[in-house]
């Protein structure tokens, strides 16, 4: 057993991830099960091939149920019969390419599946926790120098953009009309992040994937603005604000209906080409001369400065990153190194990275990690 992490207080409890063979989802079932939670899960599939939720035979280790989250009497039926003590909705049509070409599923699984999740909660009214995920792009973008912070308002000029601030607004709508009251057993609170990159994500149109897709097969990878700056973060990085807004959830009721960004510190913001580079240096057989090249050619448009203001979070939960820019690079490049390799336990190398991620954590005294 994982002591002192987040408390401890995730050993023995029922969670219910949304989303769960996603990106996301996979690295949040892998950490929950080494802090010997029991875990249920909804997705409507499995979203990629190669799929890191598959690799890690997940499937095998928790309650899987396979279906759309807009099927409101599914999810009534799964939050009724699995009784959850926490929920992480991350279920999303995540990617802007995708929500260009098919806008109204975009809508739909954002607005409308995030609805239902709130929706399930409130006729079931478990006893528990919920932690809604949404995104920094719920954001109006104003192509600020600085983060935006928690208060600012909801938009975007995007269809993607749109159905994650309306997500926003919907939690914010549930909260003040049903779990702010005190008969709701239900305690509820969202989280916004972006920019994520980590091992296991196959998604197209993802920086990350796209370079390793590639470059496994010896080939350059096509970008499309190498200038635009994003403040990356390792996936464990928001997964530990989400675990941490949880577990303080869970002990102080006083959060229930806040709302907090999770992001990295304002030196990890780097422009695309640079990330890219510093990627390819753990790649020794990597053909091409050059890791990318130039196709500027796109049908939608793409933010050029976007980062979030942490602040609240580390007033309030005294979260804030734990990787530096170099150490994310790392743990990115070494978990895809090694899957293409075809010779490592990727269950194994997964769990060990959280494990690492958790000492290093430590070192630096991290709340969430005593």
């Amino acid at each position: 057993m994982v002591k002192s992490i987040f408390n401890n207080v995730y050993h023995g409890k029922r969670v219910l991830i949304t989303g769960h063979t996603g990106f996301k989802g996979t690295w949040l079932t892998t950490w929950l099960l080494r802090l010997n939670a029991i875990v249920a899960g909804i997705s409507d599939g499995i979203p990629t091939k190669p799929s890191m939720f598959e690799e890690l035979a997940l499937g095998d280790q928790i309650e899987s149920h396979i279906f759309d989250i807009c099927d409101l009497e599914k999810v009534i039926g799964v939050v009724n019969s699995f009784k959850p003590d926490f929920v992480f909705h991350l279920a999303a049509q995540s990617l802007v390419s995708v929500s260009h070409r098919e806008p109204l599923r975009t809508l739909s699984t954002n607005v409308i599946g995030t609805a239902n999740v709130l929706e399930a909660l409130r006729l079931v009214n478990p006893e528990c926790v919920a932690v809604i995920i949404t995104s920094d792009k719920c954001y109006e973008n104003f192509e600020w120098v600085w983060g935006y912070k928690e208060s600012d308002p909801m938009g975007g000029k995007d269809v993607y953009s749109a159905s994650k601030g309306a997500a926003e607004l919907v939690f914010h709508a549930y909260y003040h009309s049903y779990f702010k009251k005190p008969e709701s057993r239900v305690l509820i609170a969202s989280g916004r992040a972006g920019n994520v990159i980590g091992g296991g994500d196959w998604a197209k149109d993802r920086i990350v994937a796209d370079c390793v897709r590639n470059w496994s097969s010896g080939n350059s990878v096509e970008i499309r603005n190498p200038a635009s700056t994003r403040p990356w973060q390792h996936v464990l990085e928001p997964l530990s604000g989400y675990l941490g807004l949880g577990a303080q959830l869970f002990a102080d009721r006083k959060l229930n209906g806040e709302s907090f960004n999770f992001g990295p510190r304002a030196e990890q913001s780097k422009n695309v080409s640079e990330l890219i580079q510093d990627l390819s240096v753990y790649w020794e057989n990597l053909k091409p001369a050059h890791p990318f090249t130039l196709n500027p050619v796109t049908s939608y448009v793409e933010a050029g400065l976007l980062k979030l203001n942490c602040d609240k979070a580390l007033h309030t939960l005294k979260w804030h990153g734990n990787l530096d820019y170099s150490q994310c690079v790392k743990f990115t490049s070494e978990w895809y190194v090694h899957f293409y390799r075809g010779s490592t336990d990727m269950h194994s190398f997964t769990t060990n990275q959280i494990a690492e991620y958790e000492v290093i954590a430590k070192d630096r005294n991290l709340l969430w990690s005593q």
